[in-house]
């Protein structure tokens, strides 16, 4: 259930989603459940959860025109920043500055999940490409 209002004065809408709502992409053993998008925040930012099975590898190494954020949820995410990779257990907080090489991946033994900030926003349009680059290359093992 997602829940919506609109005050007369304001052209945006406040969103409220309750645990596990959003829109949810599956990619074998990652999956991203995006939280707030371009449309809702006036291609401001954008949020979405990440998760990882265990022993997970990531996207592989990459970088964007956007600044990205990474808040550890549960688990512990390994996390590429430049040349180095950081263990980045739940509560760590990761900003990765636009441009810089990075990735993420989970060499636990456990499911890790990432709360995710694009800024500037409107990342998910991308998301069709992203699952049908997973489903051609699945997530292999850490």
């Amino acid at each position: 259930m997602i829940m919506r209002h609109q005050e007369d004065h304001n052209d945006r809408e406040a969103v409220f989603l309750p645990p596990g709502a959003g829109r949810s992409y599956s990619m074998g053993r990652i999956s991203a459940v995006f939280k707030a998008d371009g449309d809702e925040t006036n291609k401001s930012y954008s949020i979405s959860e990440w998760w990882l099975e265990p022993h997970t590898k990531g996207p592989g190494a990459h970088s964007h025109p956007e600044d990205d954020i990474f808040y550890v949820i549960e688990g512990t995410m390994s996390i590429l920043l430049g040349d180095r990779w950081v263990e980045a257990p739940e509560g760590s907080f990761v900003l990765i500055p636009s441009g810089m090489t990075h990735d993420f991946e989970n060499r636990s033994e456990q499911r890790a999940g990432a709360l995710n900030f694009s800024i500037p926003g409107d990342f998910e349009k991308n998301m069709p490409a992203i699952k049908d680059w997973f489903e051609k290359n699945p997530p292999g093992d850490v």
